[in-house]
């Protein structure tokens, strides 16, 4: 059963409330989405029931996807610390595992259904697309999906998605759709490989669906890719040509950038009998475990910049390429329509020609007697009319059928967004001389501009957030700071003065007026050659009140952790 505009409207109030609470500087775009959404309504790209704001995760998002026993599940207990999914060396779970965070001592397990009815998750209605492309599956959506819950603080503020082993060549509809589904709405996918079998080669399919495709993607950096279990293959060949082999395989697949994580569980690791083998890859895995924690901790940032960003892009989108995809069809099915009229009119104008012309003759010269079928018609006035109504009927006909034969011959594919909308611009009751779709007006275009200029200024003030390259908000908002506050204890001035003072130079105890060298003026060094030393500071007679000036810029500078992330100190 298909959701109700009231209840799209009451799940999008309930959204707004919740991101209130958890992040509210995402709330406001939701009302943005709204806006983007009417304007969708009008060109039909949307039906009333469904909204863009649902085709996005307002929660960090991470999914972990893979080849079986690469070793996933294995990944997720360590990095939790609690032993939440089960591993083992053959295929185990064939569901997808949505992994989220409760204060709750004991983990759950609940259905896929808690998912398919929260607009929070990425599988909000999933149900239903599934059902389009595996009849009857969308009632089994249990055997698909589960979510289980986990009291580790790594889980705070993030999802983490647990894939069953992916294998495209023998992969359900539904699960390859489920696939695709969180590749789109993730904000990292990691991609495990096993580093010992199988290898690259005996997964090709594989590898075309996760990475050939993601390297086409424009979000195609969010991808990382991972090779586990590297210890089971310390005893037998060379890491350095396992990974060689790895990026050989990824490269042919259009993966040129990048690089693979290296790592494997040190619970679950085989004896290595080499220890400096041992050594080598415990210092490689630690290595790329911390990069990793760094990615993991940029999540929460990126996701949302990915919620302003797909909103830009989804009035980019129906501006820059649906709408102009929609004039080319539109285009092409009217000159099919009119053509076809052109031709039904002149062939029947040739052809009343020729019937009306049968009946001249030549008696001594030219005659004409209509002929005995139009005499029947002029002398009845029932007739006249119904041979009139026959021939506008036919003429309707026609041109109905072209427009059908026309309507099928260009329409976008089910999946293209365009889709929908096409088939409101080429409906039954409107004139084929209108050249624009349906909806697209000046009202529409204003209401695409204002949202897409509103999700600009929303990613302006991120970055006004984070960054600061110049150091000119810092030092404006010490500057401009009352007494009253600078007097407070938490004012800027008593940060630099709790601040430790840099190291100074060593000033004479009675320097000469005569003697004193002029104070040069300051220096920004943006880089240097190897071969040429950075400048050093050669006046050892600088006043105290420049380094006292020093001291309060850096302690204004300091960056303060928010719940978005942290902003890094000015240059």
């Amino acid at each position: 059963m298909d959701e109700t505009p009231e209840q799209l409207t009451r799940h999008l109030d309930d959204l707004q409330a919740f991101l209130r609470r958890e992040q509210p500087l995402l709330a406001g775009l939701v009302d943005e989405y709204r806006n983007l959404d009417r304007a969708a309504y009008r060109l039909g790209l949307l039906p009333r029931n469904e909204s863009y704001a649902n085709q996005v995760s307002w929660w960090p998002l991470i999914s972990i996807l893979g080849t079986f026993s690469a070793g996933k599940s294995t990944f997720i207990n360590d990095y939790l610390g609690a032993d939440l999914q089960r591993a083992a060396h053959h295929a185990v779970d064939d569901k997808f595992t949505v992994i989220c965070y409760a204060a709750d001592g004991a983990p759950q397990t609940l259905p896929g259904t808690a998912m398919d009815a929260d607009p929070r998750f990425p599988f909000y209605a999933i149900s239903r697309e599934i059902e389009t492309v595996a009849a009857g599956e969308g009632r089994r959506l249990d055997s698909y999906l589960q979510l289980k819950t986990c009291p580790s603080e790594k889980l705070k503020g993030r999802i983490l998605i647990d894939s069953p082993g992916f294998d495209a060549d023998d992969q359900r509809t539904a699960t390859l759709q489920i696939a695709d589904r969180i590749i789109d709405r993730s904000d990292l996918v990691l991609v495990f490989f096993d580093a010992h079998r199988p290898e690259p080669g005996a997964i090709r399919d594989t590898l075309e669906h996760l990475v050939a495709k993601a390297a086409r993607r424009h979000d195609a950096t969010k991808f990382v890719y991972i090779l586990n279990q590297i210890d089971v293959t310390a005893d037998e060949n060379s890491l350095e040509d396992v990974v060689a082999a790895w990026q050989r395989a990824l490269a042919q697949k259009g993966l040129t950038a990048g690089r693979f994580y290296r790592v494997f569980s040190r619970s679950a690791a085989a004896p290595i009998k080499d220890q400096q083998a041992a050594q080598r890859l415990g210092a490689w895995r630690d290595q790329d475990m911390a990069a990793l924690e760094t990615r993991f901790g940029q999540v929460k940032v990126e996701r949302v910049y990915r919620v302003a960003h797909a909103l830009r892009r989804m009035c980019s989108d129906i501006e820059s390429a649906i709408v102009p995809d929609l004039r080319r069809r539109l285009r092409s099915w009217r000159r099919f329509v009119l053509i076809g009229d052109a031709v039904v009119v002149v062939a029947g104008l040739v052809a009343a020609a020729a019937w009306l012309l049968s009946g001249v003759y030549w008696a001594g010269g030219l005659s004409y007697a209509p002929p005995p079928t139009l005499q029947a018609i002029m002398q009845s006035e029932a007739l006249t009319w119904a041979s009139v109504a026959a021939l506008v009927g036919a003429v309707i006909a026609a041109h109905v059928g072209f427009r059908a034969i026309a309507r099928r011959l260009y329409r976008p594919k089910p999946d293209e967004p365009a889709a929908p909308a096409y088939m409101k611009s080429t409906r039954a009751l409107r004139s084929v001389l209108l050249t624009a779709p349906a909806g697209w007006h000046f009202i529409t275009r204003r209401e695409l501009s204002a949202v897409f200029i509103k999700a600009g200024e929303f990613i302006k003030q991120l970055n006004d957030r984070h960054i600061d390259p110049d150091g000119i908000a810092a030092t404006a908002a010490f500057a401009d700071a009352p007494v009253d506050s600078m007097m407070s204890p938490d004012s800027p001035v008593d940060s630099a003065m709790d601040a430790p003072a840099p190291s100074e130079p060593s000033i004479p105890a009675d320097p000469s007026p005569a003697t004193a060298a002029p104070t040069p003026p300051a220096t920004i060094i943006l880089g240097h050659d190897d071969e040429t030393p950075p400048p050093t500071p050669t006046d050892s007679t600088a006043p105290k009140e420049m380094a006292g000036a020093t001291v309060e810029t850096d302690a204004a500078d300091t960056p303060t952790e928010t719940d978005a992330g942290t902003k890094p100190p000015a240059k």
